[in-house]
């Protein structure tokens, strides 16, 4: 306990530095043509500033065609500007209704971020090619080498010239930022940074942030210290473990007899959490408008939650935590 008392006071001084560009919720607040943008947060060293929530794009790609063009109109209409999916997703079909019903006409006011789970230099070109087809546009904002897995992974990826890839894209001008993303292991982002320390190849690391992490093979306590001193801009998904936080899943088929909320916490205490940490944005998975607008609701109203607030989370749900079968996609190979 007391160690993740000290690992949360040292993240205490990083978040109160956070830069918040709306600072303001309401008459402050920024403005473009569709209306009122949630508060921003600076996206690590790259100068830009995103919204607090993004639109997860995983989620697009396996709901009803209505469903998906729904809530990606109440994203932009609630005030989100950051919009995230991948090549992988629904075998790009999330892509491809996002190059339907967001980039003809509101390129010019989102962030737009894409990934490549491509393990070789010749796959990752064929997946950027095929994403910006899909997107209907000539760059993507950010690119990301998608669902490391392990510190080996990554070295293969290196050894197989991915990295190439992306750097060579950024100087032909396809894509502006480049980051990496993972779920399972903590280590495997390590790795990355390691590897990538004598560079300034990332701008933005996409990991597992919710209050069960640093309780079970934290991504927080491992990644965080290590990429805030890099100074890039850190994605929260997973912010309520993909699901298993409630009773059912159906999607999935599973179901709890024990859920995380509502028996140990709110969906708006889960949230809140998250966004106490100094993370630029939260992205959020929703198969329909009413879940998109229930997130845009609550990152409006968001107060910052206190060390002891978040103390008191953690060891809330530390029990529940250490089992590892809420945060099931975590995998703790070598």
């Amino acid at each position: 306990m007391e160690n993740r008392r000290t690992f949360l006071k040292s993240l205490a001084g990083l978040t109160a530095g956070l830069s918040l560009h709306s600072a303001a919720f309401g008459k402050d607040a920024e403005t473009d043509r569709l209306g009122e943008i949630l508060p921003k947060r600076k996206f690590g060293r790259t100068g830009e500033y995103v919204t607090i929530l993004g639109t997860g794009g995983y989620h697009v790609g396996w709901t009803t065609e209505r469903d998906a063009q729904e809530v990606i109109e109440a994203a932009l209409e609630g005030g989100v500007r950051f919009f995230d999916t991948a090549e992988s997703y629904s075998s790009g079909v999330s892509e491809e209704r996002y190059g339907k019903y967001l980039t003809p006409k509101y390129r010019d006011l989102i962030f737009l971020m894409t990934k490549t789970t491509g393990n070789d230099a010749k796959t990752v070109q064929e997946h950027l090619e095929g994403s910006l087809r899909r997107l209907k546009v000539d760059q993507i904002d950010l690119y990301q080498v998608h669902s490391i897995r392990t510190p080996q992974d990554v070295d293969n990826r290196i050894e197989n010239g991915v990295l190439d890839v992306l750097l060579k894209a950024k100087e032909q001008g396809k894509i502006r930022h480049i980051g990496f993303t993972g779920h399972q292991n903590p280590f495997a982002h390590t790795r990355m940074l390691e590897r990538t320390e004598e560079s300034d190849l990332f701008d933005g690391v996409l990991m597992p942030v919710n209050v069960l992490d640093p309780s079970y093979f934290s991504f927080t306590e491992n990644v965080f210290p290590k990429a805030l001193d890099r100074n890039l801009g850190i994605m929260a998904m997973k912010t309520l473990a993909d699901g298993r936080f409630f009773a059912k899943k159906e999607q999935a088929n599973w179901t709890s007899d024990d859920p995380v909320i509502p028996n140990y916490l709110s969906i708006k205490e889960a949230m809140y959490f998250a966004w106490s940490l100094p993370i630029s944005v939260l992205i959020t998975g929703s198969e329909n408008a009413t879940y998109m607008r229930e997130k845009i609701a609550l990152a409006r109203s968001f107060t910052r939650f206190s060390e002891e607030q978040k103390t008191a989370l953690i060891e809330k749900v530390r029990d529940i935590a250490l089992t590892g079968k809420v945060e099931y996609f975590k995998k703790q190979e070598a």
